[in-house]
């Protein structure tokens, strides 16, 4: 066993050497050892203490959770037959052994009578917090049910685990299902040429003729906001919208998993004494109850609504007068909307993406770090998963290290849809010194093509800002408690705030002058170019709020009185949601919950209205950089990084918030930032 890689700690995952046929033999000897650990700590001869136990206990799992962790992230970034097959098969046995130890009366014992203790008075705000979590998690892991029950919660884990594991990959096998070639050139009218010789290559390495569009983002987008063809984009669209459903392989469908996930998860909240999944999803939560979740939806929705019933109206007048487009089909959508920027705007998204090119967007960005943070980002050298995937490190001003992080940028067939960031190591305070933090931030961006840099439109600039201010929460904590340091134990309603935070920077003149460089003439983005993108930052945004109000009502109502042996399915309850807040309907055929993963395979299940909650509080935040008179306020700065960034979980997110803004949060800054209410 001393030669397998997946064993070694000391450092870095070695990606250079880990193998699928790896991860059986590590595993077993993982989980041999956590539940021989497991079986001496709660011996009678160790004392319930955090020296004793709980300190012991979370060190040896932790080696499992990180080994867990790289076959997991492989099995998103690198999804071939041979890691597929891996995963699945350690996934039940991983599955059982988390929900062994959440069930283990005797640890549940011990952190009772540690928390009982006088001990527990001495320990530090992050070690109590530690100690309240895996009480309440103890609780919501079935410890307290009769002996009788115990089995069938496990079991219900597991078949859940295994659902939203099959629910993913089913969704990039339906994407990866389909793709259209084009023969004839004329019909590629409208698309921009780095997107048609992105195809041409797609062709050519599928040995076909022609040009090649996939479901993929960076095709799929760009088809459907550019392409003249109607009958391209109508296809497309459909294709789409029908990913993992009853029109696709039936092997495929993904409607009978979603179906048994919401009968196990109902089931489950009934063993644990609730009467809904979505009680049990919000207790460690910001929100304290779904109707408070239900209400703010509702009130939002409320404000929202009429700018959306505004923005459809004119879209439908604009495609009807100018397009004869009527009625405005749903795969017209994106290309009428991209039309009415145009003309309303006098600038294309495809025009300011030249300007976007990824090595002066990386040096933006890295520029926006480190002069909030005073920190600097360098390259760095580790083993990686993909030729494509980079290494940094992020210093201290005294030259230390404080984190690191991979960056994979570019989509892959191999590779699940979305942008997301995961830990690869926790921070952690340790006799031999400290273990710094390392993370993965992952992306699905264009590569680039013909010997030019990748460019990048400007919503995959904000995304890559999103993605790097999870990464920023992870990695610029200064707890090292594994269990709340970083993004651990922070409340999931709010651990949205840091990424949608570093969003606004991608709509500073200060950031974007020295970020942009064109990809053939390297000159800077005019200012006359960005007043005219401020000008439209609102364009539509009363459509989209009131979509995302849709997805989480959706995920809510679907969570917390939706019976799924009940006389109407999830499309009839999606249906209703949009009857009260939608202003967009898709065709009978759609089938958006067959592929809504955040929820089914992504763990947001009752908890997607995070999105918006949290960005009441993001833009509170920014807000105060607004107030100060300058984005890059040091002092501002300091105190989001002292009280928001660096305390991970010791406290709750309200009490992080109120630290920094001296106030509970409101949401007037989030419907300024919105265009709903006067600046």
């Amino acid at each position: 066993m001393t030669d397998n890689p997946l064993l070694d700690f000391s450092g870095l995952p070695r990606f250079d050497l880990i193998r699928p046929e790896h991860v059986r033999p590590a595993l077993t000897r993982l989980l041999d050892d956590g539940r021989a650990l497991v079986e001496r700590l709660t011996g009678a001869d160790v004392p319930a203490t955090w020296h004793d136990f709980a300190e012991p206990l979370a060190d040896g799992i932790e080696q499992l959770s990180r080994a867990w962790g790289v076959v997991g992230h492989l099995h998103s970034v690198n999804d071939v037959p041979p890691w597929r097959e891996a995963y699945n098969d350690l996934l039940p046995e991983v599955t059982r052994f988390y929900s062994e130890l959440g069930q283990n009366l005797a640890l549940f014992s011990k952190y009772k009578a540690l928390a009982a203790s006088t001990e527990y008075a001495t320990l530090s705000p992050a070690r109590k917090r530690i100690v309240d979590n895996e009480i309440r998690d103890f609780r919501l892991s079935g410890a307290e049910l009769p002996d009788e029950q115990k089995p069938r919660f496990q079991a219900l884990q597991e078949e859940a685990a295994a659902l939203a594991a099959k629910f993913s990959e089913n969704l990039l096998d339906a994407t990866n299902a389909h793709a259209e070639v084009i023969a004839d050139e004329k019909h590629l009218a409208g698309l921009p040429d780095d997107v048609i010789e992105v195809a041409r290559a797609s062709a050519e390495k599928a040995s076909v003729a022609g040009w090649r569009f996939t479901l993929h983002a960076p095709s799929y987008g760009p088809v459907m906001q550019y392409a003249d063809q109607r009958g391209l984009r109508a296809r497309m669209y459909r294709a789409y919208a029908t990913r993992a459903s009853e029109f696709g392989k039936p092997e495929l469908d993904n409607a009978p998993l979603i179906h048994q996930l919401l009968k196990l998860r109902a089931e489950e909240a009934k063993l644990l004494g609730y009467r809904n999944f979505a009680e049990v999803s919000l207790v460690p939560k910001m929100a304290e109850s779904p109707q408070q979740v239900l209400d703010f939806l509702r009130e939002l929705a409320r404000k929202a609504k009429p700018f959306a019933e505004k923005d459809v109206a004119e879209l439908r007048a604009f495609a009807r007068d100018t397009y004869k487009l009527d009625p405005l089909e749903p795969w017209d959508m994106a290309w009428v909307s991209e039309k009415l920027l145009q003309q309303r705007y006098a600038f294309s998204e495809q025009e300011v993406k030249q300007y976007f090119t990824e090595p002066t967007v990386l040096a933006g960005l890295f520029r926006v770090v480190e002069t909030l943070f005073s920190v600097k980002v360098k390259p760095d050298t580790a083993p990686v998963w993909h030729e494509d995937v980079r290494f940094f490190r992020i210093e201290n001003r005294n030259g230390e290290l404080v984190g690191q992080f991979y960056l994979d940028l570019y989509a892959r067939e191999e590779k699940k849809g979305g942008a997301w960031m995961n830990d690869a190591r926790s921070r952690r305070a340790m006799a031999t010194g400290v273990q710094t933090p390392v993370a993965y931030l992952v992306c699905n961006f264009s590569r680039p093509v013909g010997g030019k840099p990748a460019t990048f439109t400007h919503d995959e600039v904000t995304t890559l800002f999103h993605e790097t201010g999870h990464g920023l929460h992870h990695m610029l904590t200064r707890v090292g408690e594994p269990g709340v340091s970083g993004i651990e134990g922070v409340e999931w309603d709010a651990v949205e705030l840091p990424s949608q935070f570093m969003e606004n920077y991608c709509w500073e003149w200060a950031v974007l002058k020295d970020m942009t460089a064109h990809v053939d003439t390297g000159e800077a983005l005019p200012r006359e170019l960005f007043d005219k993108m401020l000008a439209a930052r609102n364009f539509l945004s009363g459509m989209q709020t009131v979509r995302q109000i849709e997805f989480s009502l959706f995920d809510l109502l679907l969570h917390n009185d939706f019976d799924p042996d009940g006389d109407r399915d999830a499309l009839q309850l999606l249906e209703e949601v949009r009857n009260e807040v939608a202003v967009v309907f898709p065709p009978d055929w759609h089938r958006f919950p067959n592929s809504f993963s955040h929820i089914f395979a992504g763990g947001y299940a009752a908890g997607y209205y995070s999105y918006k909650w949290a960005e009441v509080l993001s833009a509170d935040c920014y807000a105060a950089f607004e107030e100060a008179g300058n984005p890059f306020d040091p002092e501002t700065g300091r105190r989001f990084l002292d009280e928001i960034l660096s305390v991970g979980g010791v406290r709750s997110a309200l009490d992080s918030f109120r630290a920094f803004r001296g106030r509970d949060p409101s949401p007037d800054a989030l419907l300024r930032h919105s265009g709903m209410i006067a600046a």
